[in-house]
């Protein structure tokens, strides 16, 4: 079982050296909405993916319908606020990132599955590609992985759409660099966990390599002033860098008990 269970984590990372996505409407920038809550919004994980893309001369226009706790279903709904629907039909989009609630595809499958395909249909009808964000298991819980994976993975089996398999990237940073705190509280990502998951998304919608992604994502603000959205330490970059690149095709990451 348990080396079963290490086959499918390998399996789901290997995702990452997919071909590179084509987005649905060519052209010098790709624009992506990233539909989700607190998993999305924490560290401002779209901007810094906008940021990583500027540094490295590849412009990707990102922004976000996100509330905290969100499910799919309550964007579908319009609850929260949100207006989720309304900006996915406005158009314009190369691909619509979803992300459910953290425990959805474990305690609520089939709205997970419901939703997750309305929304995958919806993007595909105003000329965007459906991108699924497979969440990470709670601190406390890593046993909660296995689910989470398989339900994403069947989600977008589901809709012949990608994915970006966040969670078991971050179940083998776990592993492999126990000491790296990727959590600011049980749940939510700390500057490192965003980190990890800007360098893959990046590396999924671009195609380009990570490795000279600065350790200091910067952007700038209305005014023209020079923000900072978050750091890391230069070691742990460098592994972070070295991890994601390590899914290229061909190579493999070391498992290690």
């Amino acid at each position: 079982m348990l080396l079963r269970n290490k086959l499918r984590f390998i399996i789901f990372l290997i995702v990452l050296s997919a071909p590179v996505l084509v987005p649905a409407q060519q052209g010098d920038t790709l624009r992506v909405l990233f539909v989700g809550n607190s998993f999305t919004y924490y560290w401002n994980l779209p901007q810094v993916v906008q940021a990583m893309a500027t540094s490295q001369g590849k412009p990707i226009l990102t922004r976000q319908s996100t509330a905290g706790g969100a499910s799919l279903e309550e964007h579908w709904k319009g609850a929260k606020g949100l207006k989720t629907k309304a900006l996915i039909e406005a158009g314009g989009w190369d691909y619509v990132v979803l992300q459910d609630h953290s425990q959805r595809p474990i305690d609520a499958p089939e709205s997970f599955m419901e939703y997750g395909k309305k929304f995958g249909a919806l993007a595909r009808t105003h000329g965007a590609e459906p991108l699924y964000f497979t969440t990470w298991a709670y601190a406390s819980n890593p046993l909660m992985q296995p689910a989470l994976t398989e339900g994403y993975a069947g989600l977008a089996g589901a809709m012949q759409a990608n994915l970006i398999p966040v969670g078991p990237l971050w179940a083998l940073v776990r592993q492999v660099r126990p000491d790296l705190d990727l959590f600011f509280d049980d749940k939510h990502p700390t500057a490192v966990g965003t980190y990890l998951t800007g360098l893959a998304f990046f590396k999924k919608m671009s195609g380009l390599p990570v490795g000279k992604i600065p350790d200091r994502i910067t952007t700038t603000d209305n005014s023209g002033e020079l923000t900072y959205l978050l750091f890391v330490l230069p070691e742990d970059g460098d592994f972070l860098r070295q991890v994601v690149e390590a899914f290229d095709l061909g190579k493999t990451v070391e498992w290690r008990d």
